[in-house]
């Protein structure tokens, strides 16, 4: 199909790849503290020098220097070309690569972040002031909650009614266009009337790992249908890879040792009142494979907890299905059946937190619960029964990542049916040792101008600070122009990702320039950047106040000075005098 690939497109495609899942399903990663290892694919070593960074989605060798995104590595890896490899990924995602004549911006997700913030504030009003908030009040007081912890989830109260929430936003058609984005209205058929999609129902926000409101759940007061109604798939909302209570999680805790996973809202919450906090839930989903890799890249262990009748340990084989391919070692997945009639949030009101952490203790472990359940309908004195559970086994224990617990898990399975099953494995070696992050003193060695881009290119957020200085955008010298365009875009485009901005210049005469910047930067110790940024920038207003100063005193010496000259002279000498002045520096007479 002819025509150019939209930046936004490439922007969003970015956003959707984890080049940790990319590289890994290529060569074997290692975690090395909150990054991956390997071996370079691009160069001869023993010793792991090649790094990956989920958070930047940049790779980089420290051995030949190798750098780049997700689109760089598949055209390295694979020497593909940049379609190509914009197609594969693309294809990956189930997209369809769109093509136009020219470019044109990206999307801007502000405006739907504030309306779904606007809505739980109004949410969490109502839960206060409305009339029929006593009967939301009285219904999480049965459920044991307190108004601090309903406070700490932003619970609010969608009250009766169709037209509550557009009465109060909608007013305007962009509003009301809004809402419908993000899936806070819906329309009738016959008419095309919007109307309040949550109504009568217990509110709770859904945030992404900012904090930022992504979706809502909620809980229908009464006996009407459905019980639980979930934000549909938006823009910013995807159900399958969201977790509601993992950002208050992390709020909570300084160190998360474990995952709870569990089915409902009402058990995170109900569970963090009672000081269990970490507990996270799906959204009206099964775990799915991008839910399991974000919970490990949080913490090692994640303990599912279902009902223990016959769907909820279905639910669980589900989960232990989807959870094999991840099981590398040093993570650790058990689960918690629980007795029958009993959810989370019954359970730890019966009986108290020490109690129900010590059941989270006490859950089966994966490879327990994968043989009991294979074994459970074989006759096991059999051989015929033995047979039939290896033939059974085997096709999962493959699914496992090569390493120690799939090597266990064949050991464990000969031991059971009594021949050797092992398959043939070779020596991992020591763990990849974590590159020291560099400290920020090598930044003072750097040019003003080459920090303040690397620094901006690798940290998009410092668009976002206020007052900014601006002076230093008046300097006549090489990079000015590009340091203006990378503010220009983030500040229209703020959810761009350092991967995403860094294919903006692809096949441009600054490409290679804005590698080597990135590539210097990485790993680089995050605190205090914002700072270092804002003070290069001033650095670059006295360089532009210098060089004018300059100027104006040799065409003083020359040519004289206007009176406009001679007084934005005099602030500029001002400027460099410590402590107030008074008089003028230069004759305007």
């Amino acid at each position: 199909m002819a025509g150019r690939i939209p930046p936004h497109f490439i922007d969003e495609l970015i956003n959707r790849v984890d080049i940790v899942d990319l590289i890994n399903s290529r060569i074997p990663l290692k975690k090395a503290g909150k990054e991956y290892q390997a071996c370079c694919p691009f160069h001869d070593e023993k010793t792991p020098s090649f790094t990956v960074n989920r958070e930047k989605q940049f790779y980089h060798c420290f051995g030949c220097g190798a750098h780049g995104t997700a689109i760089g590595f598949l055209m390295e890896y694979e020497n593909a070309g940049f379609v190509d490899a914009i197609e594969e990924l693309a294809g990956m995602q189930g997209l369809e690569v769109p093509r136009e004549s020219s470019g044109s911006e990206g999307p801007d997700y502000r405006p739907l972040y504030e309306t779904l913030e606007k809505s739980a504030r109004f949410f969490q009003w109502q839960l206060r002031k409305h009339p029929d908030a006593p009967r939301a009040v009285e219904y999480l007081k049965q459920r044991g909650l307190s108004g601090e912890i309903a406070a700490e989830f932003g619970i609010g109260f969608a009250p009766p009614g169709w037209r509550n929430l557009i009465d109060q936003l909608g007013q305007e058609q962009q509003t009301l266009n809004l809402l419908t984005q993000c899936g806070m209205t819906s329309s009738r058929d016959d008419s095309g009337d919007p109307y309040d999609r949550f109504r009568d129902r217990i509110m709770f926000p859904i945030r992404n790992h900012r904090g930022q409101v992504i979706a809502f759940g909620g809980r229908i007061l009464g006996d009407g249908k459905p019980k639980y109604l979930n934000s549909p798939e938006t823009p910013i909302f995807h159900k399958g890879k969201e977790l509601y209570g993992l950002y208050e999680a992390r709020k909570a805790l300084r160190n998360i040792d474990r995952l709870l996973v569990v089915e409902g809202y009402m058990d995170v919450v109900a569970l963090a009142q009672f000081n269990i906090r970490y507990a996270v839930a799906t959204l009206g989903t099964a775990t799915t494979a991008e839910h399991l890799e974000r919970i490990f890249r949080t913490t090692h262990e994640v303990i599912f907890c279902f009902d223990g009748d016959r769907a909820g340990r279905d639910a669980g084989w589900k989960a232990l299905e989807t959870a094999l391919p991840l099981m590398k070692d040093g993570r650790e997945a058990r689960f918690l059946f629980l007795p029958d009639g009993e959810d989370p949030d019954t359970l730890v009101r019966k009986t108290g937190t020490d109690a129900f952490e010590t059941l989270l203790a006490n859950a089966t472990p994966l490879s327990d619960f994968l043989f009991d359940k294979l074994a459970r309908d074989i006759d096991m004195h059999s051989l015929g029964g033995r047979a039939k559970l290896a033939e059974q086994a085997k096709p999962m224990l493959n699914r496992l990542p090569t390493g120690v617990f799939r090597t266990m898990m064949f050991h464990k399975l000969s031991e059971t049916v009594g021949v050797d099953l092992s398959e043939q494995t070779t020596t991992e070696g020591r763990p990849a040792r974590q590159r020291p992050l560099k400290s920020r003193s090598f930044l003072g060695t750097m040019p003003p101008l080459r920090r303040a881009i690397a620094l901006l290119l690798t940290h998009p957020q410092f668009a976002q600070i206020e007052n900014l200085p601006g002076q230093w955008q008046q300097i006549s010298m090489p990079g000015i122009t590009l340091l203006q365009e990378l503010l220009e875009i983030l500040q229209t485009q703020p959810n761009l990702k350092p991967a995403a901005l860094l294919e903006r210049w692809r096949g441009r005469e600054e490409e290679k320039h804005l590698i080597k910047l990135s590539a210097l930067m990485f790993p680089l110790q995050e605190e205090g950047l914002a700072t270092e940024f804002v003070a290069t920038l001033k650095s670059l207003d006295a360089k532009q106040h210098e060089l004018e100063t300059d100027q104006l005193l040799q065409k003083a010496q020359s040519t004289g000075l206007s009176d406009a000259e001679k007084q934005r002279l005099n602030q500029l000498l001002k400027s460099r005098v410590q402590g107030p002045e008074t008089g003028t520096l230069v004759d305007e007479d």
